[in-house]
């Protein structure tokens, strides 16, 4: 069978085994080839630098990657256009303080998407150390408040608790804004 024949059988053989197996699609093609990152998985990181309250940059599998925190939404301090919000310098000094310095080890886990429409990756980012939950972290602390966003709402629960709690105790910006 010549080449220009056979490609219709590879393609249907790839999606098959797609659909019905563990089978991954090639980065050449466009898929995520080897990566270790999986939804429900987690990964091993290390912190490059903090963005704001809710986004840093970290190592990755060898690559760099921005990290978007699932679950939260802290007052914002870089987006172009937007003038920098109450608490928002204290919500990026909090999470730099959580971090720590740079190199810190840290665990991401994910939920049921990786990314977002900004190619992020999303995660619930833990303290590889002690594993403290830092997305909790931040809301227990009146840093950030809850943002919901399904699909990846597993632990929204938690962080609705915890955002209560800190609005009745009038904590971070729940007191100052």
């Amino acid at each position: 069978m010549s080449w220009p024949r056979a490609l219709p059988w590879i393609a249907l053989l790839l999606l098959a085994g797609l659909v019905l197996g563990d089978v991954r699609v090639p980065s050449w093609i466009g898929g995520a080839g080897d990566s270790p990152l999986s939804a429900g998985g987690s990964v091993s990181a290390q912190l490059e630098r903090v963005i704001d309250g809710d986004t840093i940059v970290a190592q990755v599998d060898g690559r760099e990657e921005r990290i978007r925190y699932i679950g939260i939404d802290t007052p914002e301090t870089v987006k172009p256009n937007t003038p920098v919000q109450c608490f928002g310098p204290q919500a990026h000094d909090l999470n730099a303080r959580l971090l720590g310095r740079q190199g810190a080890r840290l665990t991401l886990r994910f939920d049921r998407e990786l990314r977002d429409r900004y190619g992020r990756l999303l995660a619930y980012v833990f303290r590889t150390g002690d594993g403290l939950f830092v997305n909790a972290r931040l809301i227990e602390a009146g840093a950030a408040r809850t943002l919901a966003i399904a699909p990846n709402t597993s632990r929204a629960p938690q962080l609705s608790t915890l955002q209560h709690d800190a609005r009745v105790a009038g904590r971070g910006l729940w007191g100052a804004c």
